[in-house]
């Protein structure tokens, strides 16, 4: 005898309508607006990178022009060196009035000090302007005041005494006291612009700078819904 056939219970029936149900037929997501970031301007998230790019060359340019009045001012500013021209078996000689002068330190540090000034000034007008920062800006900023930093020694030099101190030596006289050329001894005074400029507008940046929006709460999953058969849904 074989034993009776027993058919199959119906499988369970799925609800109606099924929290994991998807999207309906011919529906399409719409696309972000991309507007603002297409065209460079400031959106939610800041300006875009083409425009962070045009604002750094801008201000890089306008830090590098503003290097002219720091020469002006290390020149008029800076001490004197004074020299003194003799005549020895009938040939020019020229030495320094005061050997154990600080004169040439002060010229140097002139200049450094001047450098700092014009960094802090330039990162807070860039942070007034342009709160959101960027690397570009730093860059900029980095960039600008190390241009404006040779300009300044450059102008300063050419507004000082002349180079040829032995002609300016004869056209004084012999034991005429006259000023040395102004110089730059100390090179690295050329990169006091750039970090000063660079690490107050980070500091300004850290500490005045727009913060992220903090979210409203912690991220709250609601129930998973289960599968009909009992376990969840891979």
């Amino acid at each position: 005898m074989t034993a009776p056939l027993t058919p199959p219970p119906p499988p369970h029936e799925q609800p109606a309508h099924s929290a994991w149900q998807g999207p309906p037929p011919g529906y399409v997501a719409p696309v972000p607006d991309q507007s603002y970031g297409a065209h460079g301007s400031y959106g939610q998230d800041g300006p875009g990178m083409k425009t962070e790019v045009r604002e750094a060359a801008v201000i890089t340019v306008a830090v590098a022009i503003t290097g002219a009045l720091l020469g002006v001012l290390w020149w008029w500013l800076a001490p004197h060196v004074p020299l003194v021209g003799d005549v020895v078996d009938k040939s020019w000689v020229v030495y320094l009035k005061e050997s154990e002068g600080e004169q040439a330190v002060g010229v140097d540090g002139t200049f450094t000090l001047l450098g700092l000034a014009f960094g802090a000034l330039s990162a807070l007008a860039v942070f007034l302007l342009r709160r959101r920062g960027g690397v570009p800006l730093v860059v900029a900023l980095g960039v600008g005041g190390l241009l404006g930093s040779l300009l300044a020694w450059r102008l300063g030099v050419w507004l000082g005494p002349a180079q040829d101190v032995i002609a300016h030596a004869k056209s004084a006289g012999k034991g005429v006291t006259f000023s040395a050329p102004l110089k730059l001894g100390t090179k690295g005074a050329l990169l006091a612009w750039s970090l000063a400029a660079m690490v107050v507008h980070l500091g300004l940046t850290a500490l005045f700078g727009p913060r992220d929006p903090e979210p409203e709460g912690p991220y709250e999953q609601g129930p998973v819904p289960k599968d009909p058969y009992g376990a969840p849904p891979a």
